[in-house]
C-alpha cells in the first residue's frame, strides 16, 4: 500500500500575501466599531422612549467609539491624509471605500449628539443627528465583517456566510453591554445585549462547523484561545445580564454593570480571535492548497 501523500507546498512560502493590518488598530477598531454602531441605535431608541440616562450614555459611547476608530484607522494607515484620500471617490464595489463613507458622516453625526447632550445646545439639532446615527449604527456592526470576507484570506473568505451575523451579535453585544452601565431604565440595552450575546454564540458555533479545513484556524492556536474565552465570557454576560433584570436595587444594578463589562470584554475577544485566525490562514499554505485540492477532487468525483 502506498501511503497517502501528505501536504508539502513550496519551501512552507505563503501562497497569498497576508494582510499589513496592524495589531492592535484594525482589530480594535473592528470591536469599537460595532460597539459605537449600536450605542447609536440604542440611544436613539431611548430618546423616543424617554430614558433620558440610557440616551445619555449610548450617544456618549457612540462619539468615543467613532473617535477611536478613526484613529486607530489613522494610525494603521501611517497619515491622516491616506484616510483623507478614501473619502475622493466613492466605490460601491470596494468595502473599504464605503466603510469609509460610513465611518465618516457616523462619527460626525455622532459627534454632534454628543455635544448636544453635553451642552444642552441645540436639543432639535442634537436629536436630529442621534436619529441619523442610529440609522447608520446597524452599517457600522456588519461592513467590516464584509471587509474581511471579501479577501482572499482563507478563514475570513469561507466564513463570508457567517461572519456578518457573528459581528452583529458581537456588536450588540457590546453596544448593548455599554448601555447596562447607564443610570435609569436600560430594559432595551439588556435585551439587545442578551440578543446579541445568543446571536453571537450561535453564529460562532455555526462558523466553526461549517467552513470544513479553514476551521482548525479558529480553534487552534492563540485564536481558538481567545475565541474559546470569548464564548465564555460572553455567556456568563448575557447570564448577569438577565440576573440584572431580575433582582432588584444595588445588587442588581452590580450585576449590570458586571455584565457589561463582561460581555464587551467578549466582545474584543472575538474580534481579535477572528482577526488572529484570518492571519494565521494567510501565512500557512496550507490553507489555500488543502481546500482547492479537496474541491479539485470533489469536482472529479461528480464528473465521473
Amino acid at each position: 500500500m502506498v501511503p497517502e501523500a501528505e501536504f508539502t507546498s513550496y519551501y512552507g512560502r505563503p501562497i497569498i500575501k497576508p494582510p499589513t493590518w496592524k495589531v492592535p488598530d484594525v482589530p480594535l477598531y473592528l470591536y469599537l466599531g460595532g460597539a459605537a454602531g449600536v450605542s447609536a441605535a440604542v440611544a436613539a431608541l431611548a430618546d423616543v422612549t424617554g430614558r433620558p440616562g440610557l440616551r445619555r450614555t449610548g450617544r456618549y459611547a457612540s462619539l468615543a467609539g467613532a473617535l477611536v476608530s478613526v484613529g486607530a484607522l489613522i494610525h494603521d494607515l501611517g497619515r491622516p491624509q491616506r484616510f483623507l484620500n478614501m473619502l475622493r471617490v466613492v466605490k460601491p464595489t470596494s468595502p473599504l471605500s464605503v466603510g469609509s463613507w460610513i465611518l465618516s458622516p457616523f462619527g460626525t453625526l455622532s459627534g454632534l449628539a454628543a455635544a448636544s447632550e453635553l451642552t444642552g445646545v441645540a436639543p432639535g439639532l442634537g436629536r436630529a443627528a442621534g436619529f441619523g446615527a442610529g440609522v447608520v449604527g446597524p452599517a457600522m456592526t456588519t461592513y467590516t465583517a464584509v471587509l474581511l470576507a471579501d479577501t482572499a484570506v482563507p478563514a475570513w473568505h469561507d466564513g463570508h456566510r457567517e461572519l456578518p451575523f457573528v459581528f452583529a451579535g458581537s456588536a450588540m453585544a457590546a453596544g448593548g453591554g455599554i448601555g447596562l452601565v447607564a443610570r435609569g431604565d436600560v430594559e432595551p440595552a439588556r435585551r439587545v445585549a442578551v440578543a446579541g450575546a445568543a446571536l453571537e454564540l450561535a453564529a460562532t458555533a455555526v462558523l466553526e462547523r461549517r467552513i470544513g479545513f479553514a476551521r482548525t484556524a479558529y480553534t487552534t492556536g492563540r485564536p481558538g484561545r481567545l475565541l474559546r474565552a470569548a464564548r465564555a465570557v460572553t455567556a456568563a454576560g448575557a447570564a448577569a445580564a438577565v440576573g440584572g433584570g431580575l433582582v432588584a436595587g444595588r445588587r442588581g444594578r452590580a450585576l449590570s454593570i458586571m455584565a457589561g463589562a463582561l460581555l464587551n470584554a467578549g466582545s474584543a475577544a472575538t474580534r481579535f480571535g477572528v482577526f488572529d485566525a484570518g492571519m494565521v490562514s494567510a501565512r500557512d499554505p496550507a490553507y489555500t492548497v488543502v481546500p482547492q485540492r479537496e474541491r479539485l477532487a470533489a469536482r472529479s468525483a461528480g464528473e465521473r
